[in-house]
């Protein structure tokens, strides 16, 4: 899998991009407000609706990001003529998007209502109907009067009606030679013959596909779906996984980075938007999907149905030296590391649990990183802490201490694992240096017969400051016992 593409630290012209936005339009609605005491009703919280939000959503979000973006589009879909579609052409038109709505008395606009508290979504009310019985004729017909304009289409189904045939459009973008991006519902991916790109999440992938238990089936079923449906390129999104770009010949994976995760919604309309204006903007598709990668990031990061605007994007990207960094699993990281190998680097692995992230890990970390290219942190499963250090640890999870450690800047890829020590991971990886603490002595470095039988070095790091997690642990517990006496 190749894992050695690196991003330049400037975002292409967006405003060359003109882009054709098919897709379910619907309004998002959030009510906000505090939630003081319980119903005497129903065991249900009382929320004091203190405002309220309108956005774009699913086709209409889409089109919100490649504005927001500052590309140029056109977007076709169907509403009612009600309230709802009122907002949303406010919205957009104020918002720079052209409009070319199939506006129909006897059909409602979909609204997706979430009523919020304190960041936390409680509920949400779907309020819809799908346009079973909708003449699709005028749509194919703007998308005609419009496809002369556009040097990318992109079809957003999410199965509310719009695009129950989407062929027609995808025939008719080819046949001009415009490529079309598709972000796809349902389990018939035959509906979507012929796109350039497809974007299924992993959920949406293996319901077309099947189980897929590793990234060999991953690849494997990917493979088979683009020759079976003549897809020229497929980019899964896979959560804490990251993103895995398959063609028929290549593949890439691009890891999750750290961030706190506050509301994945309209997450995939974020990605098929940075994609499909990077590519129209002239960039290549591996580099368009590593900045959509970026760009689902940012955007989970916030409440609601989201826009990634270009400044954001830039100062993520400034801050990012690698795209192929975070957190991985094991295949992913033999495939990286691989990769870097072929580049010449030297890789640096260190372990431990890191249940109490200090100081003292931190310039051990920094200074593990001078050994070489890269900094590999393989980190004590939840069920090895326990066996290593008693049923009272981890403190911390075994995501929540990932995520802290694929932080910091020094480490470029974090790995779990499951053993009681990292041997077998040493055998698979065979880094150049295994680095750990100086309180250690050479001949009790777990692995280093291993790392030194191969030809490789293992390096004692100095600690600065006497400090241990189980240290820190035990005076916050007497400190609260103190206290409680």
């Amino acid at each position: 899998m190749d894992m050695q593409y690196f991003l330049k630290e400037n975002l292409p012209d967006f405003t060359k991009a003109t882009i054709l936005v098919v897709g379910d339009i619907m309004l998002d609605r959030y009510w906000f407000g505090d939630v003081g005491r319980i119903s005497p009703e129903a065991p249900v919280p009382i929320v004091n609706v203190g405002g309220i939000d309108h956005r774009p959503g699913g086709a209409g979000n889409v089109a919100l990001n490649l504005a927001t973006l500052g590309a140029n589009v056109i977007l076709i879909g169907v509403t009612g003529q009600d309230e709802a579609a009122t907002i949303l052409e406010e919205q957009l038109a104020s918002a720079n998007v052209r409009l070319a709505l199939c506006k129909h008395a006897h059909l409602t606009t979909s609204i997706k209502l979430r009523v919020i508290s304190r960041s936390q979504q409680l509920i949400r009310l779907d309020f819809e109907k799908n346009f079973v019985e909708f003449d699709q004729a005028l749509l194919r017909e703007h998308f005609q009067t419009w496809l002369p304009e556009a040097n990318l289409v992109i079809l957003s189904d999410y199965n509310k009606g719009c695009l129950q045939a989407p062929l027609p459009f995808i025939q008719l973008a080819r046949a001009a030679h415009v490529p079309v991006l598709v972000d796809p519902k349902g389990i018939d991916f035959h509906r979507y013959d012929g796109a350039d790109i497809i974007t299924p999440n992993f959920k949406e992938f293996e319901n077309e596909v099947g189980p897929c238990a590793n990234e060999h089936m991953i690849l494997k079923k990917g493979r088979e779906l683009l020759s079976r449906y003549h897809i020229g390129s497929l980019l899964i999104t896979r959560g804490e996984q990251g993103m895995t770009l398959i063609g028929p010949q290549s593949e890439s994976h691009f890891p999750a980075y750290a961030r706190e995760v506050l509301d994945v919604t309209g997450a995939g309309d974020t990605v098929i938007s940075v994609l499909g204006a990077s590519v129209a903007a002239g960039m290549d598709l591996s580099a368009a999907s590593a900045l959509a990668n970026l760009a689902a990031s940012i955007v989970v990061g916030k409440l609601g149905a989201a826009t990634v605007s270009t400044p954001e994007l830039q100062v993520a990207l400034m801050s990012k030296a690698s795209f192929l960094s975070g957190m991985v699993n094991e295949e992913q990281l033999l495939h990286a590391v691989k990769a870097a190998r072929a580049q010449g680097k030297r890789i640096v692995f260190t372990n431990g649990c890191f249940d109490v992230l200090h100081a003292g890990h931190v310039l051990c970390l920094q200074m593990a990183k001078t050994l070489g290219d890269y900094l590999v942190v393989a980190v004590n499963s939840d069920a090895s802490v326990r066996q290593l250090k008693g049923h009272s640890r981890p403190i911390n999870h075994l995501a929540h201490r990932m995520t802290v450690l694929a932080g910091l800047g020094v480490v470029d890829w974090v790995v779990s694992f499951d053993d009681d020590t990292p041997e077998r991971l040493l055998e698979l990886l065979k880094p150049d240096v295994l680095a750990k603490g100086g309180d250690y002595a050479l001949n009790e470095v777990v692995g280093a017969e291993i790392v030194t039988r191969y030809g490789g070095e293992v390096r004692l790091i100095e600690r600065e400051f006497d400090l241990s997690s189980t240290d820190i642990i035990d005076r916050i517990r007497k400190t609260a016992t103190e206290t409680m006496i």
